[in-house]
């Protein structure tokens, strides 16, 4: 409600309400109440969860590799209002077959128009009273969540792959239910599959060793249950080649087995980081916390599915310098798996409390030095994205946004991560970490398992941490609902980057490396430098810098990447090769659209260089990195403007 208000009006009445209000103003609502407010609107689904909502999602699925489709039928829970006739759901491209109720009585049902590519369309389904809906259907090949690797398209090259990505609204792509964060359900899964590849999913792995198929001795299927209600774009599944190590009492990772190994290794400290993120802010509740290291053309850095989290194998950098990634998604388990952001308007509040207490725990686990460097990392990059969307005074700054009529992945910026953190922070300066400790785990007791908003998160702050005039002090409405970045906003500088920066200026002064320590640097460091030098450096000092650092060569992801973007804006020509071999190995979003972003605007150089590029990788992207890339090179299927 109050987030559709003019900022001052906003600020106003959240101050009446701290000046009014007791400790009941922080219970959270009921999902009655959350639904039937405008603060708990979800412009993203169809579904309308104050008539009828889904609340267990039962799967029994075939993954056809030949056809490329999952094909089977979904069962569905329904809460109704007594008046209820229908339910809505979210469909994007099913072929559905047929819909009965739970008794097996046929039920009407009406496909609606898509109107636009993002959204799909609303499946609309008559009730007649029915508690439980059977739904038989088939995704379409083309499902935005799912991508179908061809054996050549994986590590070992001898079976296909497959593995999903819901995350935003890309799972109506493949399971006809309600796909708003908001509208959380819990969920089982039977999954058959041919016998030489194994599933596993975001749940509880019921059968490890899988189950027969009768009738079907080259297939085998595989349950899962997670018990726990969830919000939709968290179910979530890989089938493979895959093996498995484990690394701790409740961890462990899935990979190919020629990948398992080295990943083993890479993540060996994930038991410590489960239990630092313990002792900071409570109990792990999802029982196990394991890993699946996906084929490389998976489009994120990780993604926090609970139980598993699914990464990409270009954070094995062989001297766990990236793990930070893992505390990420580890962190999420409490901030987004445990409280949910309600609707992507709120985005913020899965990222930004991720970002913060990513940094806790590997302060906790690789000390206060490595922590304030990745901070400092990560407040350049929150003013890179400021200026990518605009400036301060884009309405794209604020941490709670309007996405209505837009695409939620369009507020999947840096913003949301990093502002969001840097608020914590400066709360955290405001009222001391002790408080601000305490409070968090108490917000993930108080919230567990339920969504939340921007507002809901005020109400609870001015109620159960801030005292006084602290949350007005603070600005507290404006951080979270005007565009910019507020003057008391903490910046935590690391005193190594300081040498760093010194660096910097020597050799772009004299173009000599004797004041650079590349070699005893961390990574951090090393991406302190490469960032920080200018964006037009000659051609020598270039090559001064790859002779003797190998960088078009680097086995490190970021550093590769900071490297070539570095080239391709100096238009470099013997990164050329580094650029094409870098794109074509992986489809990691974070990379890849930055890269093309930065060769298409160096005129013919680059763009000839993009299309060639993209004609060569694009089968092997994921649709949440060809959807940004076809639109950055207007790509129409021969890469012609």
């Amino acid at each position: 409600m109050f987030p559709r208000l003019p900022a001052f009006l906003a600020i106003i009445l959240f101050g009446l309400v701290a000046a009014c209000g007791s400790s009941q103003d922080s219970e959270p609502m009921t999902l009655d109440e959350l639904y039937a407010s405008e603060e708990g609107q979800d412009t993203h689904s169809f579904a309308n969860p104050t008539e009828a909502r889904v609340t267990h999602v039962s799967l029994d699925l075939r993954a056809d590799f030949e056809a490329q489709r999952m094909v089977g039928s979904a069962t569905l829970d329904i809460t109704a209002a007594d008046d209820a006739e229908e339910i809505v759901l979210d469909a994007r491209g099913l072929e559905i077959r047929e819909v009965v109720s739970g008794d097996g009585r046929q039920l009407e049902w009406e496909m609606g128009e898509a109107t636009d590519d993002i959204h799909g369309a609303p499946l609309t389904v008559q009730l007649d009273g029915a508690e439980q809906i059977k739904i038989t259907y088939a995704s379409a090949p083309d499902a935005a969540a799912l991508q179908w690797l061809s054996p050549e398209q994986t590590t070992g090259g001898e079976h296909p792959f497959l593995f999903s990505q819901g995350q935003a609204i890309l799972n109506r792509s493949w399971i006809p239910t309600q796909d708003s964060p908001g509208i959380r359900q819990s969920w089982d899964a039977r999954i058959v599959v041919p016998s030489e590849l194994r599933v596993v999913m975001s749940a509880e792995d019921l059968t490890p060793q899988g189950e027969a198929v009768e009738g079907e001795p080259d297939l085998t299927a595989y349950r899962f249950r997670m018990e726990h209600e969830v919000a939709p774009y968290l179910i979530a599944i890989g089938i493979g080649d895959l093996e498995f190590r484990e690394i701790g009492p409740r961890s462990g990772v899935y990979a190919e087995p020629s990948v398992v190994g080295e990943a083993a290794e890479e993540f060996a400290d994930l038991e410590e980081m489960i239990d630092a993120a313990e002792r900071l802010y409570g109990e792990y509740r999802w029982g196990r916390y394991d890993l699946l290291v996906l084929p490389a053309s998976f489009p994120f850095g990780g993604m926090e599915n609970p139980r598993l989290t699914f990464v990409t194998p270009t954070v094995i950098a062989g001297d766990r310098s990236l793990v930070s990634l893992i505390a990420h998604e580890l962190a999420h388990s409490w901030s987004g798996n445990l409280v949910t952001n309600a609707s992507w308007d709120d985005f913020w509040l899965n990222e930004g409390f991720t970002v913060y207490f990513e940094n806790r725990i590997m302060e906790e686990v690789y000390g206060e030095e490595r922590a304030a460097m990745l901070a400092d990392l990560g407040w350049s990059d929150m003013m890179d994205s400021i200026e990518e969307v605009g400036g301060l005074n884009s309405a794209d700054t604020q941490l709670h946004l309007n996405l209505a009529g837009r695409d939620p992945d369009d507020g999947m910026t840096q913003i949301a991560y990093e502002k969001g953190a840097v608020f914590l922070r400066t709360v955290e300066a405001m009222v001391g970490r002790e408080r601000l400790d305490a409070w968090l785990r108490s917000y993930f007791d108080r919230f567990a398992f339920q969504p939340q908003t921007s507002a809901g998160l005020i109400r609870d702050m001015r109620a159960n941490l801030f005292e006084g005039n602290e949350a007005d002090e603070l600005g507290l409405e404006a951080w979270i609902y005007e565009p910019g970045l507020p003057e008391n906003a903490v910046h935590i500088e690391s005193t190594r980057f300081t040498v760093v920066d010194r660096a910097i200026e020597s050799f772009v002064r004299g173009g000599q490396l004797v004041n650079v320590g590349w070699r005893e640097w961390t990574t951090q460091e090393r991406l302190r430098f490469l960032n920080g030098l200018p964006r037009d450096l000659d051609e020598e000092k270039l090559r001064t810098l790859d002779d003797a650092y190998d960088l078009s060569d680097a086995g490190n992801s970021e550093i590769r990447f900071a490297w070539l973007m570095l080239a391709i804006e100096n238009r470099y020509e013997p990164a050329r090769a580094s650029v094409r071999e870098f794109l074509t190995s992986m489809g990691r979003r974070k990379f890849v659209a930055p890269l093309f972003e930065a060769l298409w605007a160096e005129g013919d150089w680059g763009r000839e260089q993009a299309r060639r590029i993209y004609r060569e990788a694009r089968s092997g992207y994921h649709s949440v990195t060809t959807g940004t890339v076809d639109e950055t090179l207007s790509w129409n299927g021969a890469g012609d403007e």
